[in-house]
């Protein structure tokens, strides 16, 4: 009994004074516990991830909260809002509209010690200006796989259930090109296929565009698909191997970097390889020349395998955020254009 023989107020008093030890005490317990170790830990921040200028267009798309819930990656957000220059964990500058000069860094309001990501989904061919950007970036984001933030065109993943059939074939070959020019080793290859070889021809280039849900199911029909990238550099495999071929049900005949690049990233009997050939000729008669076993063994990976594809932006910025406890801090690509142009 507290303060015996004491009056009210004292009584009062006491017992206020044990009820502010008892506070104390499980304030005290509580923190404790808290600090226990084995607790589980405080979940890490949510990222934000700047995009200064959105590829490609004027008009970015819409970034609610969950865009990277989306796509399996958690605390993450995306924005296009200059104002969070100052705070975003991440500003990400797409090369075109710096090439383009559309957008300009803001580099006398970077915060220091801000990591900075030079994106391009582009080939050294296609890409100009990098000298003027060295000393400034952190971080590549790109499909080159050394890059710190790779992005692949596609890549094979396991499949789940049975494949679907494949399309049902009615011609040889197919291509689809809009940029065509008489320099590039691609329109060089197709010159020396044409006379051997008929290869029926889509495009802007040919007068014979496809809209955009018409370019596999046009594709599919044939047997082989010229995947011709329009420069050949390290890593540079586009959709015009993921998709235009693979995804379609039909067989890419490629051109691009060499051999061994492409078995690193789909299984080696998936493919033709115009290096695997001495001259156009022998290509020709080969591809002209195939029997439906043969062929169907182009097809072996799909019992196992499917194609996932990586066009979206949204996905590939977010994948920062999957990287981001791995990447380097205090990296800077003093050298941008030596690095690309490897």
């Amino acid at each position: 009994v507290p303060c015996a023989g004491c009056g009210p107020t004292q009584r009062h008093r006491a017992l206020g004074t044990l009820a502010g030890a008892a506070l104390l005490s499980t304030l005290w317990v509580l923190w404790q516990l808290r600090s226990a170790p084995g607790d589980t830990p405080a979940p890490p921040p949510t990222l934000t991830i700047l995009i200064w200028h959105w590829p490609f267009t004027d008009q970015p798309p819409e970034l609610p909260s969950n865009t990277c819930v989306r796509y399996g990656v958690t605390r993450c957000r995306l924005s296009t809002n200059h104002s969070l220059l100052a705070s975003a964990d991440v500003v990400v500058f797409h090369h075109r509209e710096l090439q383009s000069q559309r957008a300009r860094l803001p580099l006398a309001e970077r915060p220091p010690g801000q990591p900075w990501v030079w994106a391009s989904m582009e080939s050294p061919s296609h890409t100009h200006g990098l000298r003027r950007l060295g000393g400034i970036f952190n971080w590549v984001l790109s499909y080159r796989r050394d890059s710190d933030i790779f992005v692949p065109y596609g890549r094979m993943e396991p499949r789940r259930g049975p494949a679907r059939p494949l399309p049902a074939k009615s011609s040889v070959a197919a291509w689809v090109v809009s940029n065509f020019r008489e320099q590039q080793r691609r329109v060089q290859l197709y010159r020396q296929l044409a006379p051997h070889l008929r290869v029926d021809v889509f495009g802007r280039a040919n007068g014979r565009p496809l809209c955009a849900d018409c370019l596999l199911p046009t594709v599919a029909r044939y047997l082989f698909y010229l995947s011709f990238e329009n420069s050949q550099h390290r890593d540079y495999i586009t959709e015009k191997f993921w998709r235009n071929a693979l995804a379609a049900g039909t067989v890419p005949v490629v051109l691009g970097p060499p051999r061994a690049t492409y078995e690193a990233f789909a299984p080696a009997d998936a493919f033709v390889h115009v290096d695997d050939f001495s001259t156009a000729q022998e290509l020709a008669s080969f591809l002209a020349g195939m029997n439906e076993s043969r062929y169907r063994r182009y097809f072996a990976w799909r019992e196992r395998l499917r194609v996932r594809l990586f066009g979206d932006w949204r996905e590939r910025f977010c994948a920062i955020c999957t990287h981001y406890p791995r990447l380097p801090r205090g990296q800077v690509y003093q050298d941008l254009e030596g690095w690309f142009q490897a």
